[in-house]
Parts: C-alpha cells; sequence; structure tokens
C-alpha cells in the first residue's frame, strides 16, 4: 500500500524513479519545501536550474572554536591597549583639568568592560554552537543552495534524488526539510562557499 503523503509523492517520474526518502521529524527550524519541477529546483522560495548545478554533496558545518579564541584574545588585548592608553593620556591630561580627565577615563573604562562582555559573549556564541550536518548544492554561478536536516540519511538520499533528476528531464519530486540561520564567520564550510542574504546571519534553507 502507498501510504506516501501528498506532498512526499513525486509525480511525472518514470517507473523505475526511487520513491523520495522518507521526511525525518522536524527538530528545528520553520519547514520549507524542497522540489525538482520543470528542471528547476525549488529550496523554498530559490530557484535553480538544474542544467546549471555543478555539484550537489553533504558535509558537516564544524563551528569555528579555535577562530573564535584566538579573535577573543586578539580583541580583548587590542582593546585593553587601547584602554591603558587613553588611560596614560587622561593622566596626563588630570595635570590641567581633572574634571576633563575624570571624564575621560570614565568613559574609557565604561567602554572597555561593555566591548569585553561584547567579546565574551560572542566566543560563548561560537563555543556552545553545534555541528550541522548539510547538504551543499552548488551552481556554476555563484549561488549555492544548503540544507539542513536532523537525518543524515535523509540527506544522503536527498543527494540521490537530486543527482537523478539533473540526469531525467521527466524526473519531479518534493519534500518538505528545516531551515536554520547561523552566521558564516562563525562556522568552517569547507570548500569555498558563497552564502547570501541579512547583514552579518545568513539564512540557510533546510
Amino acid at each position: 500500500m502507498d501510504t506516501t503523503g501528498p506532498e512526499e509523492r513525486p509525480w511525472n517520474t518514470p517507473p523505475n524513479t526511487p520513491p523520495p526518502p522518507p521526511v525525518p521529524p522536524l527538530l528545528r527550524g520553520a519547514e520549507v519545501d524542497l522540489r525538482v519541477s520543470k528542471r528547476l529546483l525549488w529550496v523554498g522560495g530559490a530557484a535553480y536550474p538544474l542544467q546549471n548545478i555543478a555539484r550537489v554533496y553533504t558535509f558537516t558545518l564544524h563551528p569555528r572554536r579555535m577562530d573564535a579564541t584566538v579573535r577573543f584574545f586578539k580583541n580583548v588585548a587590542i582593546t585593553l591597549a587601547v584602554a591603558f592608553a587613553l588611560t596614560i593620556i587622561g593622566t596626563v591630561t588630570a595635570l590641567g583639568s581633572e574634571n576633563a580627565a575624570s571624564g575621560i577615563l570614565t568613559f574609557v573604562w565604561l567602554s572597555t568592560v561593555a566591548a569585553l562582555i561584547y567579546f565574551i559573549g560572542e566566543l560563548i556564541s561560537v563555543l556552545s554552537a553545534q555541528s550541522h550536518y548539510v547538504l551543499a548544492v552548488e551552481t556554476a554561478g555563484p549561488s549555492t543552495a544548503v540544507v539542513t536536516s536532523p537525518n543524515p540519511q535523509h540527506l544522503n538520499q536527498l543527494v540521490g534524488y537530486i543527482t537523478h533528476a539533473i540526469d531525467n528531464p521527466e524526473a519531479e519530486f518534493q519534500v518538505k526539510v528545516e531551515s536554520i540561520t547561523i552566521s558564516p564567520k562563525n562556522y568552517y564550510f569547507g570548500d569555498n562557499v558563497n552564502m547570501y542574504g541579512g547583514t552579518g546571519n545568513v539564512g540557510m534553507a533546510a
């Protein structure tokens, strides 16, 4: 008996076409459609012509923990160096105006404390970030689609299904997947992967 739901059942596919992979439970983000229709791969609202797809593969996005740690200590060192330099300037200024010097020193160290708190928060966000197993679809142009799933096997099956659609013009299918939002500066993307969207953060269709 065919128990495949209407959103998971391929249409206009040849008899030997494998069924699309089962949809795993959606755990993290909002769901989006990943489908092939009329020689276009749709990831949510973005369309990628199948003939322009250069590579489809899976890999694990790892947080840049070491880079974040090095960046943290570098930022702390620079911030403290500037703070001490301005403190010396403020001390020299005190010889002419004690009130002006006091104002400068208060501003300098309040700003320094605020900057250090920000750097600590940024470091913690990267150290506590999770790795994500993703599927990447690279095109002949600069754009790349990245999808994720809590079930790695689901993504591996999707690789085969997308490549089957590339080789078979009549193949069409549709499945539900997830979406997440991450900052590209906090993750290793393996090969050169161009990510687009937002400022700082990149919406990753999954």
